[in-house]
C-alpha cells in the first residue's frame, strides 16, 4: 500500500477566506505549468455540492475536467476525485480540511489512493508530492495576501 500525501500547514485568514481562496480563486494561485490548457489565462470552476465537476476553462472556452467533488463542507471541508491530466478511471482522492488556529486557519490536505497506478504507485505518488508542496506553497502565499482579501470582498 502507498502512503497517502499529507501537507499541513497554516495561513493568516479565516478558514472562510482560505476555502474561498482554494475554491472561488484556484486559477489565480494554481501554476499554469500544471493546467490542462497549457495557457495564464484559463479559469478553474469548483461546482459547490457534492457531484459537482472540478473543470479548468481555457481562453478558447474548451472545458477540461480535473475531478468531482466528493463532499461540500463550507467553509470546513472540501473532498473530491481527482484526475487532472488523466483518465477519471485513474483518479486519486484529495481531502483539504479548514480548522481555526491561533494564526488563522491550518490547512491539511491528504491525497490518497495511489494504488489505481498498480506497480508504479509509489513513483506517482512521489511526483505528486513533489508538485502539491510547490502548490500549496503558491497557495499560502496567495492566502495571506491582501489581493486575494480584495477580491473576495467583491
Amino acid at each position: 500500500m502507498t502512503e497517502p500525501i499529507v501537507l499541513e500547514f497554516e495561513v493568516r485568514a479565516s478558514p472562510e477566506h482560505a476555502f474561498r481562496t482554494w475554491t472561488e480563486l484556484c486559477d489565480r494561485w494554481w501554476p499554469p505549468s500544471h493546467s490542462m490548457s497549457e495557457s495564464s489565462q484559463f479559469s478553474v470552476v469548483f461546482e459547490p455540492r457534492a457531484g459537482g465537476r472540478i473543470f479548468e476553462r481555457g481562453p478558447d472556452g474548451a472545458e477540461h475536467e480535473w475531478g468531482q467533488v466528493t463532499a461540500w463542507d463550507a467553509p470546513h471541508h472540501l473532498a473530491y476525485r481527482w484526475h487532472i491530466f488523466l483518465d477519471p478511471g485513474s483518479a486519486t482522492s484529495v481531502e483539504v480540511t479548514f480548522e481555526p488556529s491561533e494564526m488563522g486557519t491550518r490547512v491539511r490536505l491528504v491525497n490518497d489512493g495511489f494504488e489505481v497506478f498498480g506497480d508504479g504507485a509509489g513513483e506517482r505518488a512521489g511526483r505528486v508530492g513533489d508538485a502539491w508542496a510547490g502548490i500549496t506553497d503558491r497557495y499560502r502565499s496567495w492566502v495571506d495576501g491582501e489581493f486575494a482579501q480584495e477580491i473576495l470582498n467583491q
